[in-house]
């Protein structure tokens, strides 16, 4: 029997979930828990070979509670269920560990062979998002050049972004017009867009 956790804060959903994982013979539903920061205390109790994880939930997204799984109880597999596969999450999943990456829209019967798959050692990406994965670019941006961009993206210009970064103008400038152009941006605003959906700000 592969024992499981829910981990979702929309009530409907998870109560769905957990009555379609419990008609499989082979999968059970050992604890449903509605908030990220009540995943580890409730994989302490209840020692779940797989955990199924919503990305946005409060108290801890998801991808921080399956990191935080990953470290105390590597054991646990996650498996990410989620409405939206953005890039980001995607690379934050990678990143922390998570076995599976599947959404909400995938059939039933994907999810419980999603879950036998990373319960087994294997890994389940949703095929909608293969070619997103495919196609995640490392950070272009060095270190300095994304704390720049974080705060123009904000709203600072360059005079205050020096004097919070310790900088001389001349040289926020400089790695401005750079981020500009390893972007391929119209200008700052568009590479904050760029940098802001690809999940490096």
């Amino acid at each position: 029997m592969i024992r499981v956790l829910l981990a979702d804060d929309h009530h409907v959903v998870r109560g769905a979930l957990a009555a379609l994982l419990n008609l499989e013979p082979d999968l059970e539903v050992v604890a449903e828990v509605e908030r990220g920061d009540a995943v580890l205390p409730a994989a302490r109790t209840h020692r779940p070979d797989v955990a199924v994880l919503d990305v946005d939930m409060p108290g801890m997204d998801g991808l921080a509670a399956a990191a935080a799984l990953h470290e105390e109880l590597p054991a646990t597999a996650a498996l990410i269920l989620t409405g939206h596969g953005k890039p980001h999450h995607l690379r934050r999943a990678l990143a922390a560990h998570v076995r599976g990456f599947l959404l909400k829209t995938a059939p039933p019967e994907e999810l419980a062979a999603g879950i036998r798959e990373v319960a087994a050692g294997g890994r389940v990406l949703d095929p909608s998002l293969a070619v997103t994965a495919w196609d995640l670019a490392d950070n272009p941006l060095t270190p300095r050049e994304t704390d720049v961009l974080r705060l123009a993206a904000e709203g600072a210009e360059a005079t205050e972004i020096a004097e919070r970064l310790f900088l001389s103008a001349g040289t926020v400038r400089n790695h401005l017009t750079s981020v500009v152009a390893k972007l391929n941006a119209r200008n700052r605003t568009d590479a904050a867009r760029i940098a802001g959906e690809a999940g490096w700000l």
